[in-house]
This record gives structure tokens, C-alpha cells and sequence, in this order.
């Protein structure tokens, strides 16, 4: 049986505010944090995921290297993890070499209308994001927003997708 190291042991026992004390007290543990956010090892993965979004800086130098492996794994972990990585990318500069993956990803979630609508939201934010960039996109987007993608979304994400988009106007 696997021995549980002491971060994963706190994860599935303590408070985030705890989670996030303990990672400012024990820096060494940042690694393993990272590392068990990216791996399919649940339940500690999408909590991994979950606390390292709070813990990281915006375009966190020690999460670059992790940032190619994250958009190769996002397609295969469960919706949890999913969306706690979406959050960790939304504080990153991505590359332009992973932009039109990343995208692409992004909108498999997105209208894929059984996931969660905070899944679906997280997805839409970085689609969003990449189109502020390439402006051949925003059509794209606006086609994204359709009531057959955001007819069963609860009504505060819609609210906020239609903010976003007022900004876009």
C-alpha cells in the first residue's frame, strides 16, 4: 500500500487556509504540489490542482516548465482536476506554440454541454483570453455563446459570460 507523504496526507485532511499556511512554511513541498496537480493520482491530484492556484504567483516562474505537460494531460483528467488546471493556466503566459491547442481544448470543453458549468466557464475564460489576442477569433467566441452552449449554464455564469463579452464590445 502506497504510503502517503504529508501533503497528501493534508490534503484530504485540512482547510484550504491551513493547505495554503503549510506551503508558505514548507517551500520544499511546492515541487511535489506541482507535481501531484499534473499526475492522475486521485483524490489528491485535482485538491494538488485546487490548492496550488492559491498558492502560485501570476506567471509563477517554478510552474513554466509544467505548462506543456498540463495542456497534454487536460484532456484525460476528470472534470475536478480539469478545472482547477484551467484556473492555474488563466494565471500563466502561455506560448504562443501552445495557444492553438490549449484553444482547441478549451472548446471541446466548452461545448461539450454535459461537463460542469464551472468547468465550461474556466474553459470559456481562456478561449476568451486567446481571442483577445487574435482577433480573426472574437466571431468564433460570439458563435460559442449560442443558447444550444448556454441554455442549461446557471444563471451567474451567464451573467458573467455576458460581461465578459461587453468588454469585448
Amino acid at each position: 500500500m502506497h504510503q502517503k507523504t504529508s501533503l497528501e496526507y493534508l490534503l484530504l485532511n485540512s482547510y484550504k487556509s491551513d493547505l495554503i499556511a503549510y506551503i508558505e512554511l514548507h517551500p520544499e513541498d511546492f515541487e511535489e504540489l506541482v507535481e501531484l496537480s499534473v499526475s492522475d493520482k486521485q483524490p489528491y491530484s485535482w485538491r494538488a490542482a485546487w490548492l496550488l492556484w492559491s498558492c502560485m504567483a501570476n506567471n509563477d516562474k517554478r510552474i513554466h516548465k509544467y505548462i506543456k505537460k498540463i495542456i497534454e494531460i487536460l484532456a484525460y483528467r476528470n472534470d475536478n482536476q480539469q478545472r482547477e488546471l484551467l484556473m492555474i493556466l488563466q494565471r500563466m503566459a502561455i506560448s504562443t506554440a501552445y495557444e492553438g491547442r490549449l484553444f482547441d481544448l478549451c472548446i471541446n470543453i466548452w461545448t461539450n454541454i454535459n461537463k460542469n458549468s464551472s468547468l465550461r466557464f474556466n474553459a470559456f475564460k481562456i478561449m476568451y483570453a486567446i481571442s483577445k489576442k487574435y482577433p480573426e477569433l472574437s466571431s468564433e467566441i460570439k458563435l460559442m455563446t449560442d443558447d444550444c452552449y448556454t441554455g442549461n449554464l446557471s444563471d451567474n455564469v451567464k451573467k458573467s459570460i455576458h460581461k465578459i463579452l461587453r468588454k469585448q464590445d
